[in-house]
């Protein structure tokens, strides 16, 4: 039985890559490609693929939020995270967004194919390493508007625009920050942000 695959990576060369490899595997069709995660949804209603393979960070949506609208809109199709980020955090946040599979881009052609027919027949795919360090990470501390903050501070914003950004007072983002930095274990916003993402918290 054919493998429907959508493919959704923002770096050209490596999704291009993605589809020549995976289209030589006799059971695999590629229906869709895309470099942007707010074109997953719009790929997958045309495409209707069996499994899609999204990368974490792409522009318009991230490979995280796209795919639980996946899992809200088409329930059928199983989502396999794709990432040079094999972190805890993300693991875990990928799992609550309804992936299956979480497969990092270094990880042998052969184990990316074998990983994609495990999960189109209901198995889970997970790097063993990765999912002991997941255990062993345990939650992210921070909490959801903990996370925003520091996102919205990626950009180097003020305490004043995060603020503006985020509908919210200056004193209640100061609170934010300051519960972030404290849950780190760092000094500033910044170190926070670096510690978060390296974390896989954001």
């Amino acid at each position: 039985m054919t493998i429907r695959l959508l493919l959704a990576d923002d770096q050209e060369l490596i999704r291009e890559a993605l589809c020549s490899l995976l289209s030589q595997e006799a059971d695999f069709e590629v229906v869709a490609s895309v470099g942007r995660g707010d074109q997953v949804v719009e790929a997958a209603a045309s495409g209707r693929p069996d499994v899609a393979l999204l990368d974490i960070e792409m522009p318009g949506l991230d490979g995280l939020a796209a795919a639980a609208v996946l899992r809200d809109r088409f329930p059928s199709c199983r989502v396999v995270m794709l990432t040079t980020f094999g972190r805890a955090g993300y693991l875990r946040r990928a799992m609550e967004a309804g992936a299956v599979g979480f497969v990092v881009k270094d990880s042998p052609a052969d184990a990316l194919a074998d990983a994609i027919r495990r999960v189109r027949a209901g198995e889970r795919v997970v790097d063993p390493a990765l999912a002991v360090a997941t255990i062993a990470a345990g939650e992210s501390p921070l909490t959801a508007r903990e996370r925003d903050v520091l996102t919205a501070a990626r950009s180097g914003a003020t305490v004043a625009e995060i603020a503006a950004n985020l509908y919210l007072s200056v004193g209640t983002v100061r609170n934010y920050i300051s519960a972030a930095t404290t849950k780190t274990r760092t000094r500033n916003r910044m170190e926070a942000l670096r510690v978060a993402d390296e974390r896989g918290w954001l």
